[in-house]
């Protein structure tokens, strides 16, 4: 048995769905563990990209148990549209195949407004929030008045929370916003609804999972969005409302600590970054727009242009250290191809003025290569370079969005 983690080193982004349609093949479970429909993960199957932002990204594959923890916030409308989807293209034939948690928590239609209202008056303040709700949902669960995927499935304990917390919300809707509140029986009803429908997916994901832990099944939790991005670790407070790093996959899942065997941390060959926050090697310049428009970089959740810039290898050094990583799945390496000149950052001066040095491209295109020895050489120094830097192996080798194009280094479920 092999428990592996997957979490984002930078600030998400980073390739982190295609990295577990890799791995799932050789995992029994897939558990997302953390976030929530603000996050997009982009897999592309036999040409055909589909994006999830709630359910994990395991569910491409048949025979293969996918969980949503106690640490992930649902929107059920979203989860639903995504099943339905998921179905229509032939996918999810078996409904045991995905399982809710009980315990997490539900983004109701006062947070996503909340969430905008607050965005919309922040001026030069903003976060860059996608609006989805997750913020205000993750508050009202530490402020103990969240609503849970086991109320939302009992009209009694729906009706009582909702008496409760409903007020509460339009009352600050009303007079800090001034803005329309929400009607009681309109709420009820369409959550009571979503309860129904989801229902035959709940269960005791904790009992689950701890079940598979002893019967030894291989574990694949998969995490969203990135270190930098972690509600503790991040760069506070442009970052994400959850634990993005590898301790949240035992409290965001339920399984201890103890049992996790393995930290991939996904890498892209450079480095993006969507809404606002401090980016020290970006490329507000051509370079920039260049790396954008080769990689794709645009939000899969709200189309928004990412900020492109270089490698920043101070900035993965810190996330080795929050996550222990064991080892990294470098991504987009195929992005870099035609440039004459990459930069790297190495480290920070004083000021936090990055430090870069500068290697040779490469022209050679990487979408035959099998092998890292089949690699042009300036592409192999590049990756040689960063695992020397970081002291951590590349287990994983990504050079292009679709299934087979990436070079399999070394297995986590193997090592």
């Amino acid at each position: 048995m092999t428990t592996t983690v997957i979490v984002g080193a930078q600030w998400g982004d980073e390739g982190k769905g295609r990295i577990v349609d890799v791995l799932t093949n050789h995992a029994k479970y897939v558990v997302r563990f953390q976030g929530g429909a603000n996050a997009g993960h982009t897999i592309v199957v036999d040409g055909k990209k589909t994006v999830l932002h709630l359910l994990p990204s395991g569910i491409l594959h048949e025979n293969v148990k996918c969980v949503i923890g106690n640490g992930v916030v649902i929107d059920p409308e979203v989860c639903l549209a995504e099943i339905a989807l998921l179905k229509s293209n032939g996918y999810l034939t078996d409904d045991t195949q995905l399982t809710l948690s009980l315990g997490a928590h539900v983004v109701m239609p006062y947070h996503k407004l909340i969430d905008k209202l607050r965005e919309d008056g922040a001026g030069g303040s903003k976060i860059g929030t996608t609006g989805r709700g997750i913020g205000p949902c993750y508050e009202d669960k530490v402020a103990r008045r969240g609503i849970r995927v086991e109320d939302i499935i009992d009209e009694n304990r729906l009706r009582e929370r909702l008496e409760y917390v409903l007020p509460q919300m339009n009352l600050y809707i009303e007079k800090v916003f001034g803005a329309p509140t929400f009607d009681f029986n309109e709420i009820f009803d369409k959550y009571l609804k979503f309860g129904a429908e989801l229902k035959k997916y709940v269960y005791d994901t904790v009992v689950l999972l701890n079940m598979a832990v002893a019967n030894r099944d291989n574990i694949l939790f998969e995490g969203a969005q990135g270190t930098g991005l972690d509600v503790d670790h991040g760069t506070y407070p442009f970052v994400t409302s959850s634990s993005t790093v590898s301790g949240g996959a035992a409290s965001g899942s339920g399984v201890g600590p103890t049992a996790i065997d393995y930290v991939l941390g996904v890498v892209k060959a450079y480095t993006t970054r969507v809404g606002s926050g401090p980016f020290q090697t970006e490329l507000d310049d051509a370079m920039g727009r260049k790396l954008r428009e080769r990689g794709g970089e645009y939000g899969a959740t709200t189309g928004r242009a990412r900020r492109c810039g270089w490698l920043d290898l101070e900035l993965l050094r810190r996330s080795s250290m929050i996550n222990g990583l064991s080892g990294i799945a470098l991504t987009k390496l195929d992005v870099l191809t035609g440039f004459d000149k990459i930069k790297v950052c190495t480290r920070y001066e004083d000021d936090l003025t990055p430090h870069y040095i500068e290697m040779p491209g490469w022209k050679e295109k990487l979408d035959s290569a099998d092998s890292v020895e089949k690699l042009p050489s300036n592409a192999r120094r590049y990756i040689e370079f960063i695992q020397e830097q970081l002291q951590l192996p590349i287990a994983i080798l990504s050079h292009g969005p679709a299934r087979g194009s990436e070079i399999m280094i070394s297995n986590p479920f193997k090592s």
